[in-house]
Order: structure tokens, then sequence, then C-alpha cells
């Protein structure tokens, strides 16, 4: 066996199918990518599924007295070749889909979705799970706990219920995975379909150098119909909507942007969000919950609806205020440059450039000139090796998905292999939007010692052939932050897989990667890694400074369009307006009339396209966890800060011990008390955002 793999027996397929090889003989394990097509993925699934179904039949119809070993340990080793089939597909359909990829999506995951309910519905499997005594065992601290998450999950799961309400739970599980795959499909169908084309100079008036070049590799990779076109990716947009002073293009692209998911016709999702939502508040029905924000929030460190709705009231009253200021100075500039009218959402960007640069005498162009993809690659790294003691070293020559792909071996002070890190940075039509970090293979060593195999995805701009790809702060700030969940899945010390890397609850696992976001902005990484990419030289004083002056610039903007998405996140799931047949824009347009929105801003992710919450449940009434885990790593920061180094390897060693290596180890208050010494407090998020008073 390679080492850090595990064996996944697969039998039945044909011998020339990658997945028919109990383990892959390629450098690390990893997947074989180049011999993998897409009528392997099939048979593959096949095999694998009656695998597993047969490795729970043997433990669920066991005649012997029910133990941790036999039951609960037995589960953690099922179903082995079903996850390796299952990772190296939905990888792909998220970072390197194709119309085949897509056709097996939408019949694999009903499927797959009616396997799981069946595990979690089997009444023999539940009894024997229920029947193991944990008084009668010698169990570790780890075993208790996953125990204890088997059981709360079968119970989630509707183990409970009676045999009616398992068929309808089962129903709607298989239901809500066609409706989640279909609503990817759309968005990304709505996303590589749309393109601005930006004919002659006049078209271009106001880019910098930097984005008239991604432009144009945008529209070489697009096919090269036109010269430039910007598309919607975020690193090609955003910047778009900031120096283009094209106001009628502006608003053009703006509209294509936030229009994703709605335009009528088959990648219209405002029925499928409908459905969706009726389906959610019937099963949380089903389970004894009263919404389906309370069946979510039950099993999280917020524990309630109310708990994370006052977090948001908390923040959005500022918040509010703070955009309301912010406004009023962009419409002042309007009026200054004899502009005749309101401030659109289209325009906010734009004029909040100009007053960055008059308040702050700071140019984004000038700024990305210090910030060359290598360069903040490199500082991510170097921050690992500062508090955590690891290595990286590329390995040039190993499968890969993409020829994007690059892979690093990641390894210890020591020389022990930690696991392998993938970057696929670059935005390409075979890609979903967004950015985020994913597992080829997680880290346990119940089946061996397995090291993970973990991927950050990223849309940043390329640039063209010869030229070296810049990024703008927001996007290092991204970079860091997907690394740092990235980190939470290479450092992973656990036995069982239940409880390996990001497998922890939905408002803590954005713990590690906000964090790891406050590093990028210490003066002290800065002047080691922002250099000019051209002559290398460090970014000066004066840039830097102004730079991290900047920092809390436009927050009131930037508070405001994500509380307002975690709102009717939350509104949409404490309510059961669905079952009535939801009018999606409606309801959306009268949650924000009563927060009092700011109507020259819009949500950072519409209902129609908001993936994070529609294209599965991952996030569903779950968006708030971005401002609760805020909290915790804003006060997570300041024990840094308390030690007097941003380095200090006594508070780094707490902090690999009870949050980046701890998987699910501990409960999240558990978890966070152990390292930092008590809870936190709100008022560290409060000064990081300049909201407070």
């Amino acid at each position: 066996m390679t080492a850090g793999q595990a064996a996944a027996e697969t039998p039945g397929l044909e011998a020339d199918n990658p997945f028919s090889e109990p383990v892959w003989d390629t450098p690390h394990g990893l997947p074989p990518f180049e011999r993998i097509r897409p009528e392997h993925y099939l048979p593959a699934f096949e095999a694998a599924l009656a695998a597993h179904e047969a490795e729970i039949a043997g433990i669920a119809n066991a005649t012997t007295t029910p133990t941790f070993a036999n039951t609960v340990a037995a589960l953690e080793r099922a179903g082995l070749a079903l996850d390796r089939v299952a990772s190296v597909f939905y990888n792909l359909t998220g970072s390197h889909t194709n119309p085949e990829l897509q056709a097996i999506e939408r019949t694999i995951a009903p499927r797959l979705a009616r396997h799981g309910s069946a595990v979690y519905l089997n009444p023999a499997l539940w009894a024997r799970i229920s029947a193991v005594d944990p008084t009668r065992e010698s169990l570790s601290e780890e075993e208790h706990r996953v125990l204890d998450r088997y059981r709360t999950r079968f119970r989630r799961a509707g183990a409970d219920l009676g045999e009616a309400a398992k068929a309808r739970v089962a129903e709607i599980a298989a239901r809500m995975a066609e409706l989640g795959t279909q609503f990817s499909q759309n968005l990304l169908a709505d996303e590589s379909g749309f393109v601005l084309p930006l004919t002659g100079e006049a078209d271009l008036a106001g880019l910098p150098p930097f984005l008239i070049a991604a432009a144009a590799s945008a529209a070489k990779e697009r096919g090269g119909e036109h010269g430039h076109v910007i598309t919607l990716s975020r690193s090609l947009i955003e910047p778009f909507l900031v120096f283009s002073t094209r106001r009628d293009l502006r608003e053009r692209a703006y509209e294509a942007w936030i229009r994703r998911g709605e335009g009528g016709g088959a990648t219209d999702n405002r029925g499928i969000i409908a459905e969706i939502v009726a389906l959610r508040a019937e099963r949380a029905r089903l389970l004894g919950f009263e919404s389906f924000a309370h069946f979510k929030l039950a099993d999280t460190m917020a524990g309630s609806p109310d708990a994370a709705m006052d977090l948001l009231r908390n923040v959005w009253t500022p918040a509010q205020h703070q955009a309301g200021a912010e406004r009023d100075r962009l419409q002042a500039i309007v009026q200054a440059e004899g502009g005749n009218f309101a401030l659109q959402a289209h325009d906010w960007r734009h004029y909040a450039e100009k007053l960055r640069r008059a308040e702050h005498d700071l140019d984004e162009s000038e700024v990305k000139a210090y910030l060359p993809l290598e360069g903040v690659i490199a500082a991510a790294f170097d921050t690992a090796s500062r508090l955590f003691g690891l290595r990286f070293e590329e390995l040039p020559d190993v499968p890969r998905y993409h020829s994007d792909v690059r892979a690093w071996r990641v390894g210890n002070a020591d020389g022990s292999e930690v696991g392998l890190f993938l970057g696929d940075y670059f935005a390409r039509p075979s890609k979903r939007s967004g950015a985020w970090m994913s597992a080829f293979r997680s880290q346990e060593r119940l089946n061996g010692a397995v090291t993970p195999i973990i991927v950050n995805v990223m849309n940043f701009a390329r640039a063209p052939e010869g030229e070296v790809s810049l990024l703008s702060f927001d996007d290092a700030r991204t970079l860091f932050h997907e690394f740092g969940h990235a980190l939470h899945g290479l450092l992973s010390d656990v036995t069982y897989p239940l409880l390996a890397g990001t497998a922890v609850s939905g408002d803590f696992v954005e713990l590690p990667s906000q964090l790891y976001e406050h590093w990028l902005e210490q003066p002290e990484v800065l002047r080691r890694h922002a250099r000019h990419h051209r002559t290398g030289e460090p970014m000066p004083e004066a840039l830097l400074s102004k730079l991290l002056a900047a920092r809390t610039f436009n927050q009131g903007f930037s508070t405001v369009e994500y509380t307002a998405s975690a709102i009717v996140d939350m509104t949409l799931h404490l309510s059961a307006a669905g079952e009535e047949g939801l009018d999606v824009p409606a309801f959306e347009a009268d949650a924000l009339r009563r927060i009092a929105m700011p109507a020259e801003i819009n949500m950072r992710h519409r209902s129609p396209h908001f993936a994070h919450i529609f294209s599965g449940d991952g996030y569903a009434a779950g968006y708030y966890s971005y401002l609760w885990s805020e909290v915790l790593d804003a006060d997570a920061f300041d024990a840094f800060r308390e030690a007097g180094d941003i380095f200090d390897p006594e508070t780094a060693s707490r902090l690999r011990k009870f949050v980046y290596g701890a998987g699910n180890l501990r409960d999240p208050r558990e978890a966070y008390t152990g390292f930092r010494g008590r809870l936190p407090s709100i008022d560290p998020l409060l000064r990081k955002r300049g909201l407070a008073a």
C-alpha cells in the first residue's frame, strides 16, 4: 500500500477502470486523473454503492452484542471506496466540469441521497448504535465523541421516526439532491454564458493596464472572438465596476452579475428555491422542529436562530449607520463632478475607489503591483511555517486534473509528511465561481496513517502569457482565507474519519480561515512578502501605511451587503412561506424592506444565485456563521497581540492543538475555551470592522 492512503476495495469493476485498483500507485496516492474518463464514474459509483450496502448490512445484521468496535468503528471503516469515487468526482464537478460530468451528476446525486437515507434510517443499524454501552467499555475521549456524533447524526436524519415519516424524509433527501444539483448547474451556465465585449478604446475607458490585460486574457480563453471581455468572475467584474468610467457598461455588467439565476428560461432558479425552502420546512417539521432554521442551529455553537439573529442585529445597526455616512460622501463626489443622478448600486464601487484615493491617497492598481500571485502564495506558506513549523516543497511532476493545478508536499519541521496541498488559482469556464477548500483525501489513523490531500480553488483573473498575475488586496485576503481552511484539513490530527479536519460545527468552521486572514494585514508579513512584481523592491513604507490605514474603509458597505444576505437566509428558513408557493424576489424585497436596506447596496448574494445555501444544505440557515466566526477570529488574534508576538510559539501551539489540528474532537465552545481560556467578546469584531462607537 502506498504510504498515506487507505485501501479502497471496489469489486465488480472492469480492470481498466482506475477505481478498480485498491490503491493508486501514483506519487502520494494522488488520483490518476489522466486515466480517469467520464465513463468510469457511473460503474465505479454503482460498484462502490453495492460494496457499502453490503458492509452496512453486515454491521446491522450482526448477532453479536453491539460494541464500539463492531458497530461504530466498523461504520467508520465502511464506505472507503464510495468516499474515494465521490471525492474525485465532486471535486471535478466544481472545478473542472463538462456536459458529460454534469449528466452523471444529475443521475447520481439522488441515488447517493437515497443511499445515505437507507443507512441513516436503517432500524437494525440504529438499534445497534443505540445499544452500544460506553459504561461497559473503556472508551477513549475521542471514541466517546464519535459515538455521540453518530447518535446525533442518526437522530437528526430521522432514525427515531415512524416508517411513513422515514419514507417521506428519504423522498425529500433524494429530491433535494436533484434540486441542489440543478441549481448549481443553472448558475454555472449563467456565469459561463455571459460576456461583456469591450470593443474599442471607448469601452476600455478608465481601466488600468492590469485589468485590460486580464480582459484580453479572458477574451482569448473564450475563443478570441473579441479583443477584451468582462466575465462574471469576481476577479474581473469587481475591478471593472471599480475602474470603468463608462457608467452604461458598469450597469450592464452589474445587472448581469446580480441577475444570475433569474433570467427566465431553463436556467432560472426561482422555482427551485421555492421547492427547496418548502421541502426543508417539511423535513424540519417531520423531525419535530419549528422551522428549518431551528433544526439547523440546534447542532451548532449558536444553538438557536435567536442567538444568531441577535448577533446579526447587533452588527446591522452600526453597519447601516456607517453605510449611510459612506453613501452621503459618495453622492457628494457625484455632485462635485457634475453628475446629475442619484448614486446607484452599480456606481458604489467606482465612487468608493475615488473616495479612497481622496481620503487615503491609495490606488488599488498601485497596491496590486506589489501583490503578485507568487508572492502571496509565499506569504501564506511562510506564515504557516512560522506558526506551525511547516515546510512546503513544490512537486512539478504529479497527476493533476488541469494544467493550472500546482502541488506541494507539506511536511513538519522534522521532515515527516503532513499531506499534499493543491492550488487551482485561475478562473475558467469549466469552474464554478467563488473560492473554496476541499479534500481528495482526509486525514485519519483508523485505516492506517492516512495523510490528507487538500485543494484550494480560486477564480483569479489570469494575466496574459508571459506576464505576472497580480492580486488585489481582497484577492490576497481570499487566498489567505482559503489557505486557512486548507490548514484546518492538513493539520488534522484525529483517529476517526468522522471527526477529521473541517467536519466541525458550521459556525466554527470559518474560524481557522478568517483568523488566518489577520496575518496578511500585519506589517511584519507585508514588509517581507509584498514586493514589486518587476523590481522585487518591498512595498514602500508610505504605501504600506496607507494600505493599513484604509483597512476599515467602506466597511459599512461590506458589512451591510454581507449581513443582509445572512438575514434573508435566516428569514427564509424561519418561514414556511415556501409551502404556500414562494415568490422569491417578493420575499427577498420584503425582508430587506423590514430591515431598511439601503437602496444603493445589494445583498452580496441574491437568492437566485446564493449557492452557499441552495447548492446544498451546508450554509442554509447558516450564512450567519461567517459573522459568528468573525467574533471568534477577532478575539482569537488578540491572543497573539496580548502575547506581544504575532508568531508567539506558545499561543500558536495552543491554536494548533485546539483549533487547526483538533477536528471535531470537542464541542466548539470547549475547543475555543481550550485555546483562549474563555469564550469571546464581540468588541474585537466591532473594532476590526471600524464599527465600534
